[in-house]
């Protein structure tokens, strides 16, 4: 697949063009800013991170794990004071919540990483210093048949520049 990087100036004919191609069934679109923009992902229509499942299962899988290890160690080294059951849920609320967090938290790590594809092994197309310096990018891929239409969408919405790239 080959694609076109458009360069705009203005935040409003760089969303307009997004907008535009994803009308047009255009569906591999990057786009590049020097500063994130919630237009842009009003523009692409993004539906909810799923890391908050990676932490919700994390935190779970913590919780269950933190009584769970301090109910085992009270079982195995039982100190019995006053005839109390000595695996009693109460007290050791405080270290499920702390394993919950702890996991919860590790697993969120994990979960950006993995959705973000970190570390990225390919070099980036598409990408130029301008959008680095106050300019936005956007770099769609299409069939060999769509890049004409991809050219034209983005010069009607406002782009300086548009180039073949790839």
């Amino acid at each position: 697949m080959q694609g076109m990087m458009g360069v705009f100036r203005e935040l409003d004919a760089a969303t307009d063009a997004i907008r535009a191609l994803r009308q047009e069934r255009i569906d591999r679109i990057t786009a590049y800013t020097p500063t994130p923009r919630h237009e842009f992902e009003e523009a692409f229509g993004t539906p909810a991170s799923p890391v908050r499942r990676f932490t919700l299962i994390g935190g779970l899988c913590g919780a269950t794990f933190g009584y769970w290890i301090a109910i085992w160690c009270s079982d195995y080294w039982p100190l019995v004071v006053g005839g109390k059951p000595i695996a009693s849920w109460v007290p050791y609320t405080i270290f499920g919540f702390e394993v919950m967090v702890l996991i919860g938290g590790l697993s969120t790590v994990f979960g950006m990483f993995a959705n973000a594809r970190v570390p990225r092994l390919v070099m980036t197309v598409g990408y130029d210093p301008r959008f680095a310096q106050g300019n936005y990018g956007i770099y769609a891929e299409g069939s060999q048949q769509q890049l004409r239409s991809i050219e034209d969408t983005m010069r009607r919405a406002g782009a300086v520049e548009v180039q073949g790239a790839r």
